[in-house]
């Protein structure tokens, strides 16, 4: 390649960077009901959050501004929800949700709504948990709100460390990062934030599973013209606009995986082995672990240990349920098992993270990644 076709494909990187920039900050900041002085905001913005003498566990160089200010995009604070039969008439069968059931209470959040505010501060099954997605790593998120006995609200704070969301509680003004789970800057950081198991799912997939389930309404306090994605294709093409701190070629950057951790030790998954292998038995730091897919993007990963013995699990595509190998019990999408020695018996849910590689390794250099 020519040095002028690589000085032109940067230029065409900039710009394609600087645009989603602009259409963010105008879409986002534009239609907000907040006056701001612009003389005075931006450094205002800088000084809110990022400061030499505040405690931190990441550099500070690389918490970078996304574009909108603190809350351009608006979090959802008091959300609304509707029955399946009113989502049906805005959610296509290929539209994705973002799916909880916490103590029976099950929810659904579609991506069509998260992609214009990120995070959604909800009480789920009497849990106050918050829904986080950032749409520049397809990464979805759940987290307990309860923080040193203190149920704290999350916003966006506008900056991004790895190309990824740094939320902000309203309580201690810390930085939260997504993809960490925990305190970054502030008098929360190195607070580790409890995760919760979610699904992504296609819509068609989730209503199907779950025929009663509530869906987020586009109700909202700050309302958006749902339905449109301001980031375009940009979860295809193989543009990344913000700095990373690390990079691996060993999956295309915004192949989908779904990420595990134990101890320190972490590893990978591509979320097309494990659709394809319906189950995956495998390792992580030595602990057993057991990934069942059921359908295209929906994955759930389980202890398999069951009274002291780790089972290992197949997948009975005629019947569309789990086997496991030592006592051929049949087992559920829920990890429950429906029949045999085991019947009745419930698989314990693991937490895990879920996004673009670029995202997952940035984060984790060190990360093992899974091989057929």
């Amino acid at each position: 390649m020519s040095r002028t076709s690589v000085h032109n494909k940067k230029n065409l990187l900039i710009l394609g960077a600087l645009s989603i920039l602009v259409v963010i900050f105008v879409i986002f900041y534009g239609s907000s009901t907040t006056s701001i002085n612009n003389n005075i905001f931006f450094p205002f913005f800088v000084a809110m959050f990022v400061s030499g003498e505040e405690k931190h566990t990441v550099p500070l160089d690389q918490i970078v501004s996304g574009g909108p200010p603190p809350d351009g995009i608006p979090s959802i604070d008091e959300p609304k929800f509707m029955s399946v039969l009113e989502a049906d008439k805005f959610l296509g069968d290929s539209d994705k949700v973002l799916g909880l059931n916490i103590n029976g209470d099950v929810r659904a959040y579609p991506l069509q709504i998260l992609v214009w505010h990120e995070i959604v501060n909800d009480n789920v099954g009497g849990i106050p948990v918050a829904v986080t997605y950032c749409p520049l790593c397809f990464t979805n998120q759940v987290f307990k709100r309860n923080v040193n006995g203190t149920t704290i609200e999350f916003g966006t704070s506008g900056k991004l460390y790895n190309s990824n969301l740094v939320m902000y509680d309203r309580t201690s003004k810390s930085l939260w990062s997504q993809a960490l789970g925990s305190g970054i800057m502030g008098s929360y950081t190195g607070t580790i934030l409890e995760r919760i198991p979610f699904d992504v799912a296609f819509w068609k997939d989730w209503k199907q599973l779950y025929p009663n389930t509530k869906v987020l309404s586009r109700d909202t306090a700050s309302p958006r013209p749902y339905g449109a994605d301001p980031y375009g294709d940009y979860y295809t093409n193989p543009d990344v606009f913000f700095p990373l701190s690390n990079q691996d070629d060993r999956l295309g950057l915004k192949e989908i995986v779904v990420g595990l951790e134990d101890g320190g030790v972490y590893k990978a998954y591509n979320i097309r082995d494990i659709e394809a292998k319906k189950v995956i038995n495998d390792e992580v730091n030595n602990k057993f672990v057991t990934l069942f897919s059921l359908n295209p993007l929906l994955v759930r990963v389980f202890d398999p240990a069951v009274n002291g013995t780790n089972l290992t699990f197949s997948f009975d595509i005629k019947n569309n349920i789990f086997v496991d190998k030592q006592t051929g019990s049949k087992w559920n999408f829920e990890g429950v098992s429906i029949d045999g020695p085991s019947k009745g018996t419930q698989l314990t849910r693991l937490p895990f993270d879920e996004g673009f590689w670029f995202e997952w390794v940035a984060f984790h250099p060190q990360t093992e990644l899974y091989f057929q």
